[in-house]
């Protein structure tokens, strides 16, 4: 892509961040008016439809009963069977006037929701529009995710040339993103064992609706589950079935095929050859497919942004969760601070040997981009192409340790689910010694992997962490409210951490291969 277009779509990016930002905080609680009225006016019409079917239903039942003991008097039955017969009809008349009435009623509830939402037509319509901008680009962004991991991967594998090599740069990746989580979690342990802030909090009673259902599970099944998911076949490290797994959007599952996939290609020699230029052309191809949807970024942000706000209820409902939970998102927040600010630059310069302004400047569209979608994965494509084009990241090493780093490093959600469930252990009044906070360090870790890059994936793998520790579930209906925010911070930690990790490897492979 042309510097010049870079340094527009950037500046556009900013732009569209901030006015998201204005636009959400001052008129979002005028758009969830509108979303809120016309759900009760949806609501109205639906119940007000199926009274009125009832009606006309019960109207009929009326006219056979009437019909009914019209014959039966005719005919001349008993009286008993004839009194049997009016009573029936007495209470059908009975019930249909009831009805009758709750029909005007519903009516009259429709008509006030109407006029209601009538006030609010305007700013739903807008909502829908800026919404459908937001949506267009995230599906655009999710459309190219699994062509890429497959065909950059691929490519970047048989880049490597020999497969102890590809094993040796895989090592390294993993230890990295290792390493970094669990530096993350300890963080998050030691600084929410400082502050506090679940102390005196008072507990909901509610359960979320997003744990429901969940069964509970040991940590040894919960592992076993990262590699294969009974429940979900097509879930897990190896699915049945790669089509399947593509489909869903398994990229845990597509990474693992592709690297096998891949290392069979470096060993079949000659044969191989048209299938790695078929791969090498498909990824050139979606590379250019990835900067002309760049071009529509700054309006995609600006979509996904003021969704968000409108939908959680303007500036003020914003407000008031961030001071509920204040100290809670503080630690979070603080947390991923240090980690991000602190402890990734300072490996950064250390291993390979870059100056962290400078790579955060090339970086800034990509975080940018994982703070409006809250996803690793539908971030891939812009974090590929500003590790390259900006930081000279070379492409081998990019398309073989984002995608995966997108898929297992989530270092800002370790963190955030390490606060989370210690914070709900102090809500809850339940001391954490230090065999528990071990099981919570291993199972953030973990549970970490199983995050797969999608928004608010972390809010479900904290399940895995409090059923290890046997925490009460019903602890994450206090953090629903706040954790779409969270959920942009940590993302933007996640993303950050793929791309040192993607210096670091780049540093060493040049090195391996200048000896």
């Amino acid at each position: 892509m042309n510097p010049k277009h870079r340094k527009f779509i950037l500046l556009g990016l900013i732009l569209a961040l901030v006015v998201g930002w204005g636009t959400g905080w001052v008129r979002g609680a005028k758009m969830h008016a509108g979303i809120e009225t016309h759900a009760a006016l949806s609501d109205a019409r639906q119940e007000h439809r199926a009274a009125t079917y009832a009606l006309s239903d019960m109207a009929a039942e009326l006219e056979v009963l009437s019909a009914s003991v019209t014959n039966a008097r005719s005919v001349g039955i008993s009286s008993k069977e004839l009194r049997t017969s009016k009573n029936a009809l007495s209470s059908a008349q009975k019930e249909h006037a009831e009805l009758k009435v709750r029909v005007l009623a519903l009516k009259r509830i429709e008509s006030r929701a109407s006029a209601e939402f009538s006030d609010n037509s305007t700013w739903y319509t807008l909502h829908r529009l800026i919404r459908f901008v937001g949506k267009l680009f995230l599906n655009l962004l999710n459309l190219l995710v699994i062509p890429l991991v497959v065909s950059s991967l691929l490519v970047g594998i048989v880049s490597l040339g020999d497969i102890r090599h590809v094993g040796r740069t895989g090592i390294r990746t993993l230890a990295y993103y290792f390493i970094t989580t669990s530096i993350a979690v300890t963080i998050g342990i030691v600084l929410v064992q400082i502050v506090q802030p679940g102390v005196g909090m008072e507990t909901a009673a509610e359960v979320a609706a997003k744990v429901h259902g969940k069964e509970d599970a040991g940590i040894v099944d919960t592992i076993l589950q990262v590699f294969i998911n009974e429940g979900s076949p097509e879930r897990g490290a190896v699915p049945k079935n790669i089509f399947a797994a593509m489909a869903s959007m398994n990229v845990l599952g597509v990474i693992v095929f592709t690297l096998f996939f891949g290392a069979a290609l470096t060993v079949v020699g000659e044969k191989a050859k048209p299938v790695i230029a078929f791969f090498e052309g498909a990824n050139e191809a979606i590379l250019r497919m990835i900067h002309w949807v760049m071009y529509l970024l700054p309006f995609g942000v600006y979509g996904l942004i003021v969704d968000r706000l409108a939908v959680t209820g303007g500036g003020n409902a914003v407000w008031v969760e961030l001071t509920r939970l204040g100290y809670y998102a503080a630690t979070v927040i603080g947390g991923l601070a240090i980690h991000a600010v602190v402890v990734l630059p300072i490996i950064l310069v250390l291993f390979a040997k870059r100056r962290p302004i400078a790579y955060l400047t090339g970086m800034a569209q990509a975080l940018f981009t994982a703070f409006s979608t809250a996803s690793s994965s539908a971030t891939l494509p812009t974090t590929m192409e500003c590790a390259e084009e900006n930081n000279k990241v070379s492409s081998r090493s990019t398309s073989f340790v984002l995608p995966i780093g997108a898929t297992i490093n989530m270092d800002g959600t370790a963190l955030y689910e390490a606060v989370a469930v210690i914070f709900i252990a102090q809500a809850y009044g339940i001391p954490m010694g230090a065999t528990m906070l071990l099981v919570v360090f291993l199972t953030a870790t973990l549970a970490a992997v199983g995050a797969a890059g999608i928004p608010e994936a972390g809010l479900v793998t904290m399940v895995i962490v409090l059923n290890a520790t046997g925490l009460p579930l019903e602890g994450i209906a206090m953090l629903l409210s706040i954790d779409w925010f969270l959920d942009r911070c940590r993302t933007t930690v996640n993303v950050w951490g793929d791309s040192i990790g993607a210096a670091i490897i780049d540093r060493y492979e040049l090195s391996d291969t200048a000896s």
